[in-house]
């Protein structure tokens, strides 16, 4: 499964990176993450690994990212793996002007056994919460 959602900020590209590249920021915007913490590697940096921890309903949901790519502002990808998932995030990030950047964001997912019958049933629900996070940092980073 593969989409791409786009979100448009009102700020300048150089302080949208600035927020996103914080990993201190991800709480603010990801109300649902629970921990963040490098496993090794630099964070943020290509092949640092980090665990992320999200409460998902009554369940906790583990994750691996590993970052492949970060060419900030035209690329940051990462790769998140949990059981029966596997989840490419590519992020772009390009200016519109001196006061608007507009967020790019290309999901690939591969998922496995009950996932997979539930990405194919539901594909919406992986939409929904991307673009659910798109909106909580847009509305995060227009209030700092």
């Amino acid at each position: 499964m593969n989409y791409t959602l786009e979100i448009d900020i009102d700020l300048p590209v150089q302080r949208v990176i600035e927020l996103f590249d914080d990993s201190e920021n991800m709480k603010r915007w990801q109300p649902d993450l629970i921990s963040f913490e490098a496993v090794s590697g630099a964070p943020g940096q290509v092949g640092a690994e980090s665990k992320l921890t999200y409460k998902m309903g009554s369940k906790e949901i583990v994750m691996t990212e590993t970052i492949t790519i970060r060419d900030l502002p035209e690329k940051f990808a990462g790769v998140y793996e949990t059981e029966n998932v596997w989840n490419l995030v590519e992020n772009s990030f390009v200016e519109l002007d001196n006061n608007k950047t507009r967020w790019i964001c290309k999901n690939e997912f591969k998922c496995t056994g009950f996932v997979k019958l539930m990405s194919m049933l539901l594909p919406g629900m992986f939409k929904s919460q991307s673009c659910k996070y798109l909106t909580q940092f847009k509305t995060f980073a227009e209030t700092q």
